[in-house]
Parts: structure tokens; C-alpha cells; sequence
């Protein structure tokens, strides 16, 4: 088993790709340390030093799904202040509508893929009643509105 995630003590610059079938979302699962799913979040990941947040956002698709994305925008602007595992975490986080440039990701059921850290996750296409019926939270907070 992989040691638990805890959020770093600083304030992290995260992007994150709004991909949409319908009513549903493209989200990753989050999970407790019992492994239990607790939410989810949409697809993305930090923007390293000297990267824009564009081109973060197409790095994380293709390193997470080896998929090209349309950015279309606009920008939203999320601060994120959180407690995960008894740690605190701090982001600032850019959301943008995206459309997925390979087709089957559309039609595809759970997906699974790793992370830089080596970490298996597993992404779906989930609506906001599906999230309520499971008793999932959308991450980050914030996020429902733009939705």
C-alpha cells in the first residue's frame, strides 16, 4: 500500500480541465487513507515554474490520459483552502472548459492512470446527481458554482 497523500505546507498553483458529456464531468476519484472514495475532482494537476497555466493543463492531459485537449475557456479562479488526513493544504486553482481531442474518452467507462508519483488513479464520468446519490464531494470547493 502507498503511504497517504497529505498536502504540503505552502500555497501550491494547481489547473484543472472542465471535460463534459452532457450533464456528466470527467473526475478523479479522491480517497481516504482507508481507501474509501470521498469525492472527486476534475483532471489536472500543479503548474510548474516557469509554465503557463495553458500549457500545464495540456502537459497534465497528456501525461494522465496521453490525450490532447481545445482549451475553451473562460479562466475561473478558485482559492482552495482544505484539510486532508489531518493536514491543511492551500491552492490557488484555474479551471477552464476543455474538449477532449480523441473521441473514445467520450464513450469510455472508468479509466484508469498514474500520476507522476507513481500513484494509480481512476477517473469517470460522473453528473452532479450521481455524486449526491453516492454521497461524493466535488473538489475543489467552490467548483459546483461554475458548474
Amino acid at each position: 500500500m502507498s503511504a497517504v497523500w497529505t498536502p504540503e505546507q505552502q500555497i501550491r498553483v494547481k489547473v484543472l480541465g472542465l471535460a463534459r458529456r452532457g450533464a456528466h464531468i470527467l473526475v478523479a476519484e479522491v480517497t481516504g487513507a482507508d481507501g474509501r472514495v470521498t469525492g472527486v475532482r476534475p483532471l489536472g494537476g500543479s503548474i510548474d515554474f516557469g509554465e503557463t497555466r495553458e500549457e500545464a493543463l495540456h502537459r497534465e492531459f497528456r501525461e494522465e490520459l496521453g490525450c490532447a485537449i481545445a482549451i475553451r475557456g473562460p479562466w475561473h479562479a478558485l482559492e482552495n483552502l482544505f484539510v486532508h488526513e489531518g493536514a491543511a493544504g492551500h491552492e490557488m486553482v484555474f479551471v477552464a472548459e476543455i474538449d477532449l481531442l480523441d473521441d473514445a474518452l467520450y464513450a469510455a467507462g472508468p479509466v484508469s492512470f498514474t500520476e507522476s508519483n507513481g500513484e494509480t488513479c481512476r477517473a469517470g464520468w460522473y453528473s452532479p446527481a450521481d455524486l449526491a446519490a453516492r454521497g461524493w464531494n466535488l473538489y475543489p470547493v467552490g467548483l459546483a458554482e461554475i458548474l
